[in-house]
């Protein structure tokens, strides 16, 4: 996605807001031949893609997944020069084979996700990501279904909001927030990002003025990472791209999010080390082939240039893994 982010801190926006993070070194990882073909796991506006296209050309092609429809809609607009070599396709991410296998395409050369939210979503208040403009409390990627941040903050537990807040947005103040949220709401309903953000603020209190991020940032974040499912089948998801992969075939993921990383990282590492045999043996005997060859022992990170053009790339962590 293009200038992606897991966390919002009030930093400038990037002055190019459709602009690929990582891209460069996502390129280099996944090294896509002319003629190829590609798959962007998570469109957004299609700047992840647009690198992809311009590699694979003159006669690659580079099939676009994303469930926004608006998403869907900008980024294909974006990449109308391309022609037919772009293939836009309205789903979930993780259901990757289902959807590849709906239009006959069962083995692909690269794999790029992007697991962060696009500025298109982050920067449009209707959308009720952000903190910063006040909008409908929804965050969904897709706004079609699903239960949105206003659903979860009604309906679930003190107790459920408080794990919320602890695992996705690793928030030290879960548990007061939690109480003010329940508290709250039986006085009203909240259903705009400026009811919760309130809140938020209230109890923060004088710590707010001695952090670096909004007070609201972490509750936002995970909420958001709730509501999505972001951390639910990621796992599978990194199994299946695997398993889609031609030999010598490869896989990027972007992560934003501690729990995402360590998701990913840890799967990748799995799908690595699957043969028990002793060491020496001629050919695997277990049965167990490694199906991969990890490419980032450590995470690449963004440049200095990079977060400083901008600012919300900076949590961005990228691993990589070629299919053997």
């Amino acid at each position: 996605m293009l200038a992606s982010a897991h966390i919002e801190d009030g930093s400038r926006r990037a002055e190019a807001p459709h602009r690929p993070v990582l891209a460069r070194e996502c390129l280099e990882l996944l090294r896509p031949a002319p003629g190829s073909v590609a798959v962007d796991l998570t469109l957004g506006p299609g700047g992840h893609a647009e690198a992809l296209l311009e590699a694979t050309g003159p006669d690659g092609r580079v099939f676009g997944i994303d469930r926004d429809a608006d998403a869907l809609a900008y980024a294909s607009e974006r990449l109308r020069r391309f022609g037919d070599r772009f293939v836009p396709m309205r789903g979930d991410h993780r259901d990757l084979l289902d959807l590849l296998a709906g239009v006959g395409v069962f083995a692909v050369d690269s794999i790029l996700a992007d697991l962060g939210v696009s500025s298109l979503q982050l920067d449009d208040p209707r959308r009720g990501f952000s903190f910063r403009s006040d909008g409908p409390l929804d965050m969904r990627m897709d706004p079609t279904g699903g239960p949105s941040a206003a659903d979860l903050v009604a309906t679930l537990s003190e107790e459920e909001l408080r794990g919320i807040l602890r695992t996705y947005g690793e928030e030290k103040l879960a548990g007061p927030i939690a109480r003010a949220v329940v508290r709250e709401r039986a006085k009203q309903p909240l259903l705009r990002t400026r009811e919760l953000r309130d809140v938020v603020e209230r109890v923060a209190g004088r710590r707010a003025g001695r952090s670096r991020i909004h007070p609201a940032t972490r509750t936002f974040q995970a909420l958001r990472i709730a509501v999505n499912r972001e951390i639910e089948g990621l796992e599978k998801l990194v199994a299946d791209a695997v398993s889609i992969l031609r030999r010598g075939g490869r896989l990027a993921v972007i992560s934003f999010h501690s729990l995402e990383d360590r998701t990913v990282k840890q799967t990748l590492r799995s799908l690595a080390e699957r043969c028990v045999c002793p060491p020496g043996l001629p050919v695997c005997g277990c049965g167990r082939e490694n199906l991969v060859r990890v490419l980032t022992p450590r995470p690449v990170t963004p440049s200095s240039g990079e977060v400083r053009d901008n600012p919300r790339s900076r949590s961005a962590r990228l691993r990589a893994a070629e299919r053997l």
